[in-house]
């Protein structure tokens, strides 16, 4: 059986198909409409799929995968899931940051965990040893960062994220973005300092490879991990239907 995920983000779609656990084909598309998602997922032959979106639902999906016999999981608050959810309010977890959990413990089962997906917006959220999503925090990205220095100061420029970071800026263009961009390192080094022994990092989402080069520990780089996550839920959910 092949299944194929789709992590909706506010800037990216990933398309993952999957055999079991292992993943054979990934596709990445950027600021894509409904009908462009739809036309990458109808150029894809597999058995069942799950997806999670932050960014709205995909009109029509569920009527075409319908017309090739294939059932969609779509991650909600009330989907059963594989992990224990401790957060005080379920219904207003974000999607990804369930899946990413799922994701998470599913690498790396009995480990503490901190999972932080740099995005548009950086989440940092703990798993227990036990498998339960314990909470965390959602803080501005990079992008977004300078965007809001732009926007609520009179003076500051609108600075591009891509650019030469130096650990002290030596412009306002590179203090401003050396700023953001060491600011989500520093709370990275933070939440990470607060796992105890055999606690384990993890990074995911478009910023992580560049900020995993500027830590000094090491963090796993799991750029899958939300895909990964709803893999695990689609086969949680067809081997414990309820």
């Amino acid at each position: 059986m092949i299944n194929l995920t789709i992590d909706r983000g506010n800037t990216t779609a990933k398309l993952v198909l999957w055999d079991g656990t292992e993943p054979t084909s990934t596709s990445t598309l950027f600021n894509a409409d409904n009908g462009t998602l739809l036309r990458a997922i109808g150029e894809l032959t597999f058995d069942r799929a799950a997806i999670c979106s932050v960014a709205g639902p995909v009109d029509g999906l569920e009527e075409m995968l319908g017309q090739r016999g294939v059932k969609l999981l779509t991650l909600s608050a009330s989907t059963p899931l594989p992990v224990g959810n401790l957060y005080a309010t379920p219904a207003t977890l974000g999607v990804d940051r369930i899946a990413a959990a799922v994701g998470a413990h599913t690498l790396y089962p009995g480990h503490e965990l901190l999972v932080a997906d740099i995005g548009t917006c950086v989440t940092y959220d703990r798993i227990d040893a036990e498998g339960n999503f314990t909470g965390g925090n959602i803080a501005p990205g990079i992008g977004m960062r300078l965007r809001a220095m732009h926007t609520f100061t009179k003076a500051l420029p609108q600075v591009a994220s891509v650019g030469d970071t130096p650990i002290r800026g030596v412009s306002t263009d590179t203090a401003m973005r050396s700023g953001a961009f060491y600011g989500v390192v520093a709370e990275v080094t933070y939440y990470n300092s607060l796992l105890g022994d055999g606690g384990l990092t993890l990074l995911t989402g478009g910023w992580s490879e560049k900020v995993a080069q500027a830590l000094d520990f090491d963090a796993r780089l799991c750029p899958l991990l939300v895909n990964r996550g709803l893999n695990r839920i689609l086969q949680y959910n067809e081997t414990n239907p309820h």
